[in-house]
């Protein structure tokens, strides 16, 4: 075989898929060559509606014009620059616009390239600050179970989904984990957030008395935990896990990678709740999916640890290659500009009441044992098949495509997030082939 050959797009041996069973699609692949607004285009020309706004972060919908402009124009103009002792004026602008659409006090901005970066990012920046206050015992990180902190070792160490951490040893030490919020006994098929389970928050006080507060740096949550199977927080459980924090002097994390830019109907969770964090993550929205990026929001007291002494040296050391990358960051200032000036956040919450109807709109499909929704966020769980988990989602999810609907399944539980233009054609079509393959699969 030449060396052409054993290159060409028809040899899908080389690509080691991410979270992909390998084996079945190069079997049968699903190829998409094309996407426009709302949908994808397959390579056979079929039209796939996009339920899931790619991974969670096509938010302005895809290759939107304004977007694919700013990203040519600024590689035209200039492809790269280092952000160690070097600057452009778009990341300095960009910063400034993504704190300025949070709440006082958040007002700094770390760039990354993802959401598992800012992750990272948020944890080493949270134990660099206790350390540079002079309280270095404070090195214990806290996360919840079932949830996703992107897949870096310190986002699966704080993150709780077993299948990201079985296989890869201890992970980093001194982690604990407080109990996940989903109460399907109490709180099933509800509406948006669930009445039951605030008191779950108090959990983190027993790991305070376990490991004292001194060795406890952070605590990171998902104010929404969307890739376990969208999980939502009880109503107080946000507030009741701020103050604990506050009395022990911890700081709270919020893991906005999938609730940022829109995704609630508000810019952020943060605006959602009401309940204020110390550091943000960030990424997917923030450029719609079209570049990677992703960053940490930090308050100015956090920023402001740092910046005591000498002028000339470097008060984190800490950074990526591509922070701050210029062709991201113009991708970055024209999904802002979307955003504002097709109203996407309101126009979210506009139509999110339609978006609740339609999702429980399946209450009576069959298979179904749970729907929850908050935003432009469904979840639909399906009874599993016995001795076979996974395996009646991801038959649903087969079938969904072959019918034209894109969707995300993690276990038994349907995913559905679309963009935020998503209109109620869109939606109808995506709940009434999703109640026809429910039909159709045993």
């Amino acid at each position: 075989m030449s060396d052409f050959a054993a290159s060409s797009p028809n040899n899908l041996d080389a690509f080691w898929m991410p979270f992909t069973a390998n084996r079945q699609f190069k079997a049968n692949p699903r190829m998409l060559v094309g996407a426009k607004g709302m949908y994808y285009t397959t390579a056979e020309g079929q039209q796939i509606i996009d339920g899931t706004a790619g991974l969670w972060c096509c938010n302005a919908g895809h290759s939107e014009p304004r977007i694919v402009e700013a990203v040519s124009r600024q590689i035209a103009e200039m492809d790269y620059v280092p952000t160690f002792q070097l600057g452009h004026p778009k990341i300095f602008e960009l910063a400034a616009r993504v704190t300025g659409m949070f709440p006082t006090g958040l007002d700094h901005m770390f760039f990354t390239n993802s959401g598992s970066e800012s992750v990272d990012t948020a944890l080493k920046i949270a134990l660099a600050y206790h350390r540079a206050r002079g309280e270095g015992t404070r090195t214990r990180l806290i996360g919840r179970e079932r949830g996703y902190h992107g897949t870096g070792f310190g986002g699966i160490s704080v993150g709780g989904i077993v299948a990201n951490r079985r296989t890869f040893g201890t992970m980093l030490t001194g982690v604990d984990h407080m109990p996940h919020t989903h109460l399907p006994e109490k709180n099933a098929f509800s509406r948006g957030i669930p009445e039951f389970g605030a008191e779950l928050a108090d959990d983190l006080e027993r790991i305070v008395a376990l490991h004292d507060a001194s060795t406890i740096a952070a605590v990171i949550v998902e104010p929404v935990a969307g890739s376990t199977g969208v999980i939502l927080p009880p109503k107080g459980y946000l507030e009741r896990l701020r103050a604990i924090c506050d009395k022990h002097g911890i700081l709270l994390i919020y893991d906005e990678v999938i609730t940022g830019f829109g995704r609630l109907g508000t810019a952020f969770a943060t605006d959602y709740f009401g309940v204020k964090p110390d550091l943000v993550t960030l990424a997917k929205g923030l450029t719609s999916g079209t570049i990677p990026m992703g960053g940490v929001v930090c308050t100015k007291e956090i920023y402001n640890a740092f910046m005591d002494g000498p002028e000339n040296m470097i008060e984190l050391f800490h950074g990526y290659t591509y922070s701050g990358h210029p062709v991201a960051a113009a991708a970055a200032l024209a999904t802002l500009d979307c955003y504002k000036e097709e109203d996407l956040f309101k126009r979210a919450n506009d139509i999110s009441g339609y978006w609740e109807d339609g999702l429980h709109s399946l209450r009576d499909a069959p298979h179904v044992t749970d729907l929850r929704n908050l935003g432009l966020i469904g979840a639909i769980e399906l009874e599993s098949r016995p001795g076979k988990p996974t395996a009646r989602a991801f038959d649903a999810f087969l079938k969904c495509y072959e019918k034209g609907v894109l969707i995300r399944t993690t276990g038994d539980i349907i995913a559905l997030s679309p963009p935020l233009i998503v209109e109620k054609g869109h939606i109808d079509q995506i709940f009434d082939t999703i109640r026809t393959v429910l039909n159709e699969i045993d």
